[in-house]
């Protein structure tokens, strides 16, 4: 047997297979839980590639966001110049610039107030609740509080938490969990974020 009729033969029976998950898989009927944790960059960017994709299918969206409070970043703008997009940002920005644990509370239960309303309105495909896993590290909500929210959420409705840390029994209820590793990182040779890269 020739290189080429060996391929062929692993890549029908590669397709096979395939099929074959394709035809068992069942569709939920609900919107999906999607986890973004790790030391790793880019949790809060693959989520925003996900809002991409959902307006791509004429989706509604929406972003609250729980940690960077008024930094300007090129995924705001961008939004911001694009439209449709349901967005709030409700943190005071990073714990180590507010120094003030009850501040910080006060925001995260006011976000976490807004993004209940948002998941049981039944308006959003997909809604963003970005860094949220921060505020749960840092103790201003529960993961109780969010679970709770995340199971009244209205059945179209799939939302995406953000942040490294993601507590144990969030990731047990996700449906789609991503851990981002770090492997190098131009930060740590001392190198400034980059618009564009980093934000």
């Amino acid at each position: 047997m020739t290189d080429t009729e060996d391929h062929k033969q692993k890549m029908q029976a590669m397709q096979k297979a395939q099929a074959a998950k394709v035809a068992d898989a069942v569709d939920p009927d609900r919107g999906l839980i999607l986890v973004h944790t790790g030391n790793g960059k880019g949790k809060s960017s693959s989520a925003f590639g996900v809002l991409i994709r959902a307006l791509g299918w004429k989706q509604t969206v929406g972003v609250v966001q729980f940690i960077k409070g008024k930094w300007i970043t090129g995924e705001r703008q961008f939004f911001q110049r694009l439209g449709g997009v349901d967005w709030h940002t409700m943190g005071e920005g990073f714990t180590w610039d507010t120094q003030d644990r009850d501040r910080d509370i006060a925001a995260a239960k006011a976000a976490y107030a807004k993004a209940r309303e948002m998941m049981e309105s039944g308006n959003y495909d997909v809604i963003l609740l970005d860094e949220i896993n921060i505020a749960l590290r840092y103790d201003y909500l529960t993961v109780e509080e969010v679970l709770e929210g995340l199971k009244a959420r209205h059945k179209r409705t799939g939302v995406i938490l953000t942040g490294r840390d993601a507590p144990d029994a969030l990731i047990e209820y996700a449906d789609l969990v991503s851990d981002m590793t770090e492997v190098k990182h131009p930060y740590k040779s001392g190198i400034k974020a980059q618009r564009g890269v980093d934000f």
